[in-house]
């Protein structure tokens, strides 16, 4: 499914050494065809001043057999994976680097940032500075006040993706929105003022960058701090994770939150461990309650995708990640059997970097690196299964309720569940 061409003017609005930077950006992806791995502008994310590292299994103590975290190791091995992190009921049972990288080493989140945003957005709630994800984006951003689509959009649909906003798409055009948008030194103004709203919000689906660095400027505008300095201080110091490094549109300029924040794997895996515990950590509530069960419940326009993140939903043997109808074949995700515990849900972000989550097994697992040349393909459902395979029960305890089988015609009941939440 193309995606249309939207033209923006901006002669004139900007100075010129913000458009020449803005040529260098745009010349530089077109002849790498490719999104950048470094970029020409980063600021620092504060972290915990102390590492304490996560508590770790014994040999005896492990919950899941030694078979099924070598099945996982050897899984992530023949792919091109940096790291491999399996974390099970308060204890870190697997930690694997490859290809020479140092447990320190930051990874290029990617799509990662998504649930981070939203994750940002329900601490800004905890600490009152938002009143809900019911709360019209217009009431952050007056400059929307009157627009008679944009007025409509609440916050949740810029998480959940159903804000109406442009697809996501490529394009090596100057005056394109889809560039403007994202490597424009004035992407944030860019954004608020031009991004097309080509649906009605909440009507449809649809993936893009957009929607989600949107939300910088609304943490920003909401609790009067910096983006990344508001993650690194209210999300990465209180559950003790490294910070790292932030892409930023300009010098003292607003931070790419849907795609380019740079930390360690462990960082990583502590927000999973955050969002298993509920939005707890040591005791401390973060999140407000309910937030991390919204986060994982999918909507009517897109059952497998939540508040930045994709849940099970109904099994498909393909996935698309930009939704239903617009992921081409050959980039849907493969899932060679369903998952064997429904309430799963991930980071899944470009280059085939997940982090799956299941609240029921208090379960958190994250794969770092990049995706595999063909033929090779990688299976989105072999590294959670394979390690819920291996889990240890006790005698009586209760077995994982597996992800639903949709039969033609029939609604499943992960589809049904999304209906009546949204009927409440």
């Amino acid at each position: 499914m193309a995606t249309p061409t939207f033209v923006v003017d901006v002669t004139g609005r900007f100075s010129a050494a913000e458009d020449a930077l803005y040529q260098r950006r745009l010349d530089l992806r077109a002849r790498t065809l490719a999104d950048f791995e470094t970029y020409d502008t980063v600021e620092p994310v504060p972290g915990a001043a102390r590492h304490r590292p996560l508590p770790a299994a014994t040999a005896r103590s492990r919950s899941i057999a030694p078979q099924a975290l070598d099945a996982a190791a050897a899984y992530a091995a023949s792919m091109p994976s940096s790291a491999l992190f399996v974390w099970h009921r308060e204890r870190l049972q697997l930690e694997r680097h490859f290809g020479g990288r140092a447990p320190q080493d930051p990874i290029l989140g990617r799509s990662l940032a998504k649930p981070l945003a939203a994750i940002a957005i329900g601490r800004a709630i905890a600490l009152g500075r938002i009143r809900s994800l019911e709360q019209p984006v217009a009431e952050l951003l007056p400059e929307w006040r009157g627009d008679p689509r944009r007025s409509r959009i609440r916050i949740h649909h810029l998480l959940d993706g159903t804000a109406g906003f442009l697809p996501q798409g490529f394009s090596v055009r100057r005056e394109d929105v889809l560039n403007l948008a994202f490597l424009h030194p004035r992407h944030d103004e860019i954004i608020v003022h031009d991004y097309p709203v080509v649906a009605e919000p909440g009507s449809e689906f649809s993936y893009n960058n957009a929607q989600f660095d949107l939300v910088a400027v609304l943490v920003e505008r909401a609790t009067g701090r910096r983006y990344h300095e508001f993650v690194g201080e209210e999300l990465l110091r209180p559950i003790g994770a490294a910070g790292g490094e932030v892409w930023v549109n300009r010098p003292g300029g607003v931070a790419h939150a849907g795609c380019c924040i740079q930390l360690p794997p462990e960082t990583w895996l502590r927000l999973g461990v955050l969002l298993a515990q509920d939005g707890q950590w040591s005791g401390r509530r973060l999140l407000p309650r309910g937030f991390v069960a919204r986060m994982a419940t999918g909507t009517p326009a897109n059952p497998h995708y939540g508040l930045g993140v994709y849940v099970a939903g109904p099994y498909v043997e393909r996935r698309g990640w930009a939704g239903p109808q617009r992921t081409p074949p050959a980039l849907q995700v493969l899932h060679s059997e369903p998952y064997l515990a429904r309430d799963l849900f991930l980071f899944d972000g470009n280059g085939n970097q997940v982090m799956y989550i299941v609240p029921s097994e208090r379960l958190v697992i994250l794969r770092t690196g990049t995706g595999p040349k063909r033929p090779l393909e990688w299976d989105n459902s072999r590294l959670p299964n394979v390690l819920m395979r291996g889990i240890r029960r006790t005698t009586g305890e209760q077995p994982l309720v597996p992800q639903a089988r949709r039969q033609p015609g029939i609604a499943s009941d992960a589809e049904e569940e999304v209906v009546d939440r949204r009927q409440q």
